[in-house]
C-alpha cells in the first residue's frame, strides 16, 4: 500500500500518546465529520493501533490507502467511503 499525491489528506489528527480504544475512538470522531471522497491521516504510536485501527476501517467500509511506519510512529491514510 503506498500514496499518490492524488490522495492529500482532508484532515489530519496525531494520536500518539494515546492507547486503545482511544486511537480508534478518534478515527471514528474524525471520519463522521468527512464528506464521502474525504481523506485522514493518523499519526498514532500505539503498536496495537495498527491492528486496531485497520481492522475497525475494513470494518466500516472505509478505504485503507497506506500504512507507513517509522520507526516510532504509524501513519494511517483512510478514505471515507460512506
Amino acid at each position: 500500500m503506498s500514496t499518490s499525491s492524488s490522495s492529500s489528506p482532508t484532515k489530519s489528527i496525531d494520536v500518539r500518546g494515546l492507547y486503545c480504544p482511544e486511537p480508534v475512538f478518534r478515527t471514528k470522531m474524525e471520519i463522521e465529520r468527512l464528506s464521502i471522497g474525504d481523506v485522514l491521516k493518523i499519526v498514532a504510536d500505539d503498536p496495537e493501533s495498527e491492528e486496531d485501527i485497520s481492522r475497525w476501517v475494513k470494518r466500516n467500509g472505509h478505504e485503507l490507502l497506506a500504512i507507513n511506519k517509522t520507526q516510532k510512529d504509524l501513519e494511517f491514510i483512510i478514505k471515507k467511503a460512506k
